[in-house]
């Protein structure tokens, strides 16, 4: 039975997340969903969710702080192309680095930098929070069901500037375009929280549980 892991490296609360992927998991038939900050449990894991909340550099040094746990996450995604959610700092740590309080290196999977929000219009504030429409980029199959114009739920004050436009799957527009998904081979993230957004982040926590890269 497939065997999906959300990494608990106390940067979050995972309560909403974990009853998400359970739920959809057993709508779906998908397999069993666990948390879990056992390198040797993501080592056994079919799929990763990687979530984070709070700034870059504090969940990156969180996760270091667990003694072989981002090991077990590199070996499992990077060597063995297990499919991978990155959601919010979890999707922000794929960049090559973050720049929020001081330059902090990130995993280097997808080519960026994670950088503040500046909105064109200086009326709209910082954090970026509440709802925004996605505007899809690049077709995916974690986005399949999902269209421009359905609704995610935000909160953070940076966000992701990959290198490679084809890896950035969706945006949003917040004065300026938001990066909100980003995503190549085996390796998706989103910038938004979908265990929080609703049937759009149902749908993409349902594709993400079916999806075999």
């Amino acid at each position: 039975m497939s065997l999906t892991v959300l990494v608990d490296y106390d940067s979050g609360n995972l309560h909403s997340a974990q009853k998400a992927f359970e739920r959809m998991a057993r709508e779906a038939g998908t397999g069993t969903v666990v948390v879990s900050s056992e390198p040797d449990v993501v080592a056994r894991a079919d799929r990763i969710v990687l979530p984070g909340d709070g700034a870059f550099p504090a969940c990156r040094a969180a996760l270091i702080r667990h003694t072989g746990l981002f090991e077990a996450v590199d070996e499992a995604v990077t060597r063995r192309a297990v499919p991978f959610l990155g959601i919010c700092i979890g999707m922000q740590m794929l960049a090559t680095r973050g720049l929020e309080f001081e330059p902090t290196p990130g995993f280097g999977w997808i080519g960026g930098e994670v950088v503040r929000i500046t909105p064109a219009d200086p009326a709209l504030k910082v954090p970026h929070m509440g709802w925004n429409d996605l505007v899809i980029d690049t077709p995916h199959p974690v986005l399949d069901g999902v269209a421009t114009g359905d609704h995610a739920y935000f909160v953070h004050s940076y966000h992701f500037v990959v290198e490679t436009p084809a890896e950035r799957l969706a945006h949003a527009d917040y004065a300026g375009e938001i990066t909100a998904i980003v995503g190549r081979d085996n390796i998706v993230g989103t910038q938004f929280h979908p265990e929080k957004s609703q049937r759009t982040g149902l749908r993409l926590i349902a594709n993400f549980l079916a999806w075999k890269p």
